[in-house]
């Protein structure tokens, strides 16, 4: 009897631990249903956030597809680009290329020589100098060239270097020391391009101004410089004789285009190839930097016009050689040329030539000039200066002096013979 309630109640047991290990199984179930369930649904809700990020958007992964797509295009068709490019042509004219190419051809290279010595043959000439010049005007087989006063003065021979580096003999028309031009007759046979002459009256400060010529000799013959117009009206004192004293003043333009020895005697052209000057390096100053200087157009063409026709310029003279006071201590103003004291200015005599103006006008050596036509003359530039500006030939004018100390008037009717070296 025990042992059979021991085995009921065992029975029970069993049968009781069974239904519970059933219903923690049901209620495991249960639970990761539920839990499934709120993943979903936290998953659901979670989604339009991810797919505005564009993560794992579909348009992400089309963008990337698209470029690479745009790559591979791109690389397959760099090299047709690059050869496309090599044989493109640049247009690297400009218009003062095009002012260069209009007269370029014109300027010359200037050689001067001189007789040869004891060490040459007898009728051989050796270099002497070397400059620039400007073809200017052909006339029937002859061809006109404008150059330096300086570049060929005292030369036996003259040479022209052309553009095509042929050198022709040249012979010298006519030469103005005072205004440092010179103008040479050539061939006209290997001439094609004359330079044609502009305005220089027209021309304003800051304008493009370029320079053509042979700095340092032929070796950089055509060399081209550029700059601007620094001024259109300078009055420079020049020494015409090399005594130290200022004989003249010119009447200049100025340009910080570069202008070097060899240059002289070059163009000076404006921004439409005109030639608007005449550079000189006589005129200008070496040790100052960008200041270069030329003899403006308008003042050459009419110097050019009387070389061309007389060789020389014709201008009124008195007919005699003059030096002044400032020149000689004042010591001999009272001792040599019997001054008043009062009297410390002026133009003294040095010698008359005969048949001329001064001497038909009574006037003497040591005479001293300190007025004309009323007008104070200081110096002997002074004088130049109303010869040469203010006066022409065959007027008659008034002139005050001292001699041996007592002051005097005459009258001269001026010619172009003589002259009023200082």
């Amino acid at each position: 009897m025990d042992n059979y309630e021991n085995n009921q109640n065992h029975e029970n047991h069993v049968e009781e631990e069974q239904k519970r290990h059933k219903k923690d199984r049901k209620r495991a179930g249960f639970t990761g249903f539920i839990g499934a369930l709120i993943g979903a649904v936290i998953v659901a809700a979670a989604m339009p956030l991810v797919y505005s990020d564009n993560m794992f958007s579909t348009d992400a992964a089309n963008d990337t597809e698209e470029n690479q797509s745009a790559t591979e295009t791109e690389n397959q068709t760099s090299e047709p680009v690059a050869e496309e490019m090599s044989t493109e042509s640049v247009n690297v004219s400009s218009e003062v290329t095009s002012a260069v190419d209009e007269v370029s051809d014109a300027v010359v290279g200037i050689f001067s020589l001189q007789q040869g010595g004891f060490m040459q043959e007898e009728g051989e000439a050796q270099a002497q100098g070397s400059g620039s010049g400007v073809i200017y005007k052909t006339e029937g087989d002859s061809a006109f060239v404008v150059t330096n006063n300086h570049v060929i003065d005292g030369a036996s021979q003259v040479e022209v270097g052309l553009s095509n580096d042929k050198r022709v003999e040249a012979e010298i028309v006519g030469t103005d020391a005072l205004t440092d031009l010179a103008v040479l007759r050539i061939s006209s046979e290997n001439v094609e391009t004359v330079a044609e002459f502009g305005d220089s009256d027209a021309l304003s400060t800051g304008e493009p101004a370029i320079a053509i010529g042979n700095p340092l000799g032929e070796n950089l013959n055509g060399t081209v410089t550029q700059g601007i117009i620094s001024s259109v009206d300078r009055s420079i004192p020049v020494d015409t004789n090399g005594d130290g004293q200022t004989d003249w003043t010119s009447d200049v333009l100025q340009t910080d285009a570069a202008i070097n020895p060899g240059n002289s005697g070059g163009a000076l052209i404006n921004i439409e190839g005109q030639l608007i000057g005449i550079n000189s390096m006589k005129i200008a100053q070496s040790s100052v930097e960008g200041i270069g200087f030329a003899i403006p157009s308008n003042t050459v063409v009419p110097i050019l016009e009387d070389l061309e026709e007389n060789g020389q310029v014709e201008r009124p003279q008195l007919g005699v050689t003059i030096g002044s006071l400032s020149e000689v201590p004042s010591y001999h103003w009272q001792e040599t040329l019997n001054l008043p004291e009062d009297v410390e200015q002026g133009v003294f005599i040095n010698s008359v030539q005969a048949g001329s103006a001064a001497e038909n006008a009574g006037l003497q050596q040591y005479d001293v000039i300190t007025a004309i036509n009323g007008e104070e003359i200081a110096d002997g530039h002074a004088l130049r200066s109303f010869l040469y500006n203010d006066a022409e030939i065959g007027d008659t004018i008034t002139i005050t002096f001292y001699r041996n100390g007592e002051q005097q008037t005459t009258e001269l009717t001026l010619d172009q013979t003589g002259t009023e070296a200082g």
